[in-house]
């Protein structure tokens, strides 16, 4: 050696420190020997040293923190100052685990001083800093983030970068990286698949995840699939480290322990010597956040370092000799084939099986439970298995986080019963039952009678509560394993395993009589609520579980027509549940037309009762079926029937303002709106949407409603034509004079025109009465201001007796039929003039 070294030596072992001093003097200069921690750091505070070599119980700091200090640079000393831990026992892989995570350049056990000089010369030559022997493989096709994280992790690991899937699955081999950071998402293969082939070519490979952020779900998969460790990205310096040093530690851990047993098996014979690499391997895992146990052939704990007592506050003495699983706290509606510790130790034990990964809960001394990972690995000598090695992380901050999404997903937000999605899955589960076994189960399908009518003048707060309260009221009532789901706004679906339809009727009777007795109280006012079930029995016959929640919905659908507050069993005899299941039919046909686009809409001229010239059109729709015309007469009481209007509405609007754009011959077009449109919060946006993308002007726009559709709802009619009127659409009231028992409410509608019901003016000619009704409505209409049309015009003696009326509008087939749009185009001029004055009547 060119020059001798200065070092400092920190130990309380005078025998030692004086071996130590005997080997070195040929190459030291100067040894200062100090016996602890404090005087170390007074020395290294004033003094730089070549090198330091310190054992680990040292005083108040230990070897370990002593190290930190001097890579912090806080002394006198370089940060890369050469740093040897000195140990009474060596064992390899906790040596390298230890080097690695406190930047120690060499552990030196007792059996290895005389390397000293050697290790001084090769690490001391220009200080030589510390580095890591880890080697990691990145897996990131984002350049910055790949070179991101190379910098973060570069003065610690050896580094080397991919950019796909596959470059990784062929840069892969076992033994050659001890850490995989894989991205999820890959180009041509994902993380998914690169993560399958590392497990198979190495199932002990530790694979640390990197997700977008919110991809938690994916990552739990991956790490279920073999991933030790994930973090989310964008990620700090510090996270990234810390997840890196505990994927590098838990192996090495686990290594640590077969090579401890290895050790403690060699030099058994000396109990001295056992006992020291006992206390120098229960200081160093007594440093790890990870809990690191071993268990005996019955199960029983017999090693476990200080990490266990920090989780659980269960000490050494309360622990070593008690077996794991009666520290296991059993979870009740979790997974419910979720195996026990005790099951999976006894087939590790038993050789059954070699490895597990698991979560369960740890029954803390304060009575507090913990989620924890629990990772088991057989413990063999020469091929006999003598007892298990495990490890416990803390997930109890996750699990709880997943549990409580879990419970979001299956559960009603407002009254915390099941929802409809886990409903779905419960009749799918007994449908099977019921068709593998034999089994005869029940479902009640219940509705609130007019909850409509509280929510639309109590306020949305106030049908909450009453929900809230009837779901309360179900709870008490149903029996332990009957499944009680909120499937819809005020509709209650209850499954009933192992009930025939007779059981399941009184059940549902009594269920009707408990709540038409309650009372429901909120804020001084007093609710009585009554409902409607439909129950049918699930008995195995069909395989779609679809079948028997349409059979309960035909039943609640009698119920409900045959007065409410009833209970009725689903029959296909019944009259009632044979005109359901026709409206049902035409709801699948509309649905279906719509999307095979075979709606078709003809156009029927209104034209002015002056110069004869068309005023607007009259939308009316078909259904275009195997190539034949359904008239609306066949399918829209059906669909009313079945309050399912709406989406005809939609697509009515719809293709009528499409075609006003595609077909300029329609100048302006009435569009006929059902009673349900007026309650739709969809409809305006949705009439908004479709003018502004085809570019036709509102004004172009008349919108009709019958006169006993707007007086179901007078309200809310008002407030709807208020809006379109607003927006720039005219608004007529269709077949007026049905609801002749009142003129006062045309009053209050601020329509612009008014369509006297046909079958007043077909017979007016020869019924005084009609005649009388017709030219009332007129005198009305033109003292509101409002115009008049009138359609089944049927002959010129009519449409010359409404002219002299004073009617403005006529429409009828004396006029024109309601004919394709093709007709339309060939017929009338942009302005409505007929091209051929004898087309037009």
């Amino acid at each position: 050696m060119a020059r001798k070294l200065s070092v400092l030596l920190v130990t309380n072992d005078k025998v030692k420190s004086q071996e130590i001093m005997h080997i070195l003097e040929p190459v030291c200069s100067e040894i200062e020997w100090i016996t602890n921690s404090n005087d170390a750091v007074k020395k290294l505070k004033q003094f730089s040293y070549s090198a330091i070599l310190s054992d680990i119980d040292i005083g108040n700091l230990d070897g370990w923190r002593l190290a930190r200090m001097v890579r912090a640079n806080l002394f006198a000393c370089p940060s890369h100052t050469p740093f040897f831990l000195l140990t009474s026992t060596y064992c390899e892989h906790i040596a390298e685990s230890t080097a690695s995570a406190f930047a120690i350049n060499k552990v030196v056990g007792d059996e290895q001083l005389y390397l000293l000089p050697d290790l001084l010369s090769h690490f001391s030559q220009d200080h030589v800093s510390v580095t890591s022997d880890l080697s990691v493989l990145i897996v990131e096709d984002d350049l910055h983030i790949a070179e991101l994280a190379s910098r973060i992790l570069k003065p610690n690991y050896e580094v080397e970068t991919v950019h796909t899937g596959l470059t990784a699955v062929n840069t892969y081999r076992p033994g050659k990286f001890d850490i995989v950071l894989l991205d999820v998402q890959l180009p041509e293969m994902s993380g998914g698949e690169v993560l399958e082939h590392i497990m198979k070519l190495s199932p002990r490979q530790a694979v640390v995840i990197m997700t977008a952020h919110g991809g938690s779900d994916l990552a739990e998969e991956l790490m279920i699939a073999g991933a030790v460790d994930f973090i989310q990205k964008p990620f700090k310096a510090e996270q990234l480290r810390k997840v890196m040093s505990i994927a590098a530690h838990r192996e090495s851990y686990l290594i640590s322990n077969a090579q401890f047993e290895e050790k403690v098996l060699a030099i058994k014979r000396s109990k001295e010597q056992y006992q020291h690499l006992l206390e120098e391997h229960q200081r160093l895992l007594d440093h790890l956040s990870t809990v690191v146990m071993e268990l005996d052939l019955d199960g029983q704990i017999r090693f476990v370092n200080e990490a266990w007592k920090t989780l659980t506050e269960f000490s050494y003495g309360d622990t070593i000799g008690r077996s794991l699983w009666s520290f296991e706290r059993p979870v009740l509606n979790i997974e419910s084939e979720h195996p026990s510790i005790k099951h999976i130790l006894i087939s590790i034990i038993s050789g059954v099986i070699q490895y597990r990964k698991v979560e369960f809960q740890i029954r803390c001394k304060s009575g507090q439970s913990l989620w924890v990972e629990a990772q088991f690995n057989v413990l063999e000598k020469e091929g006999t298995i003598i007892g298990v090695t495990a490890t416990l992380d803390n997930i109890d901050e996750r699990k709880l986080a997943q549990i409580r999404l879990n419970h979001l997903a299956s559960h009603d937000t407002l009254t915390d019963l099941f929802n409809r999605h886990y409903f779905d899955s419960q009749l799918t589960e007994l449908t099977e039952s019921a068709k593998k076994e034999g089994q005869v189960h029940s479902l009640l399908y219940l509705d609130l009678d007019h909850f409509k009518v509280i929510n639309d003048t109590q306020g949305h707060y106030q049908g909450d509560m009453i929900l809230k309260e009837v779901a309360f009221s179900l709870k008490r009532k149903k029996r332990e394993t009957d499944i009680l789901c909120r499937v819809g706004g005020d509709e209650f679906a209850l499954l009933l395993p192992n009930t025939d339809c007779l059981e399941a009727t009184d059940f549902a009777q009594e269920i009707c009589n408990s709540l038409k007795s309650g009372h429901f109280k909120f804020d001084d006012r007093v609710y009585k609520i009554s409902c409607s079930i439909g129950v049918t029995e699930i008995k195995g016959e069909f395989a779609d579980p679809a079948v028997y929640l349409q059979q309960a919905d035909i039943a609640l659908y009698v119920a409900k027509r045959r007065g409410r507050d009833l209970v009725h069993l689903f029959q296909k005899e019944d009259r009632d549940s044979e005109d359901f299941q026709v409206a049902v039919h035409w709801v699948r046909a509309m649905q279906e037309a719509i999307i095979n686009d075979q709606l078709v809409l003809h156009f029927q001229p209104v034209i002015d009762a002056e110069n004869r010239s068309v005023h607007y059109y009259e939308a009316l729709v078909r259904l275009d079926v195997d190539d034949k015309l359904i008239m609306p007469g066949e399918f829209i009481p059906a669909l009313e029937r079945a309050e399912d209007m709406t989406l005809l509405d939609h697509q009515v609007i719809s293709k009528a303002i499409y075609m006003m754009h595609k077909h300029t011959v329609l100048t302006k077009v009435a569009i006929n709106l059902s009673a349900q449109a007026f309650s739709d919060q969809r409809l305006l946006p949705l009439i908004k949407e479709k003018l502004s993308r085809y570019h036709v002007r509102p004004e172009q726009i008349i919108f009709e409603v019958t006169e006993s559709a707007s007086l179901t709802n007078l309200v809310a009619t008002r407030d709807m034509i208020i809006q379109l009127m607003e927006l720039g659409c005219e608004f007529s009231i269709d077949d007026f004079g049905t609801g002749f028992s009142t003129f006062n409410y045309l009053k209050q509608l601020p329509a612009n025109s008014v369509k006297i019901d046909g079958s007043f003016v077909k017979d007016m000619l020869d019924n005084p009465i009609d005649y009388a009704v017709v030219k009332s409505i007129v005198g009305v209409a033109k003292a509101l201001n409002k115009t008049t049309v009138a359609e089944f015009v049927e002959n010129v003696e009519l449409l010359q007796a409404l002219k002299e009326m004073g009617v403005d509008y006529l429409q009828g087939y004396f006029i024109s039929k309601p004919l394709d749009i093709k007709m339309i185009e060939g017929k009338y001029t942009d302005r409505g003039i007929v091209e051929d004055e004898s087309l037009l009547f």
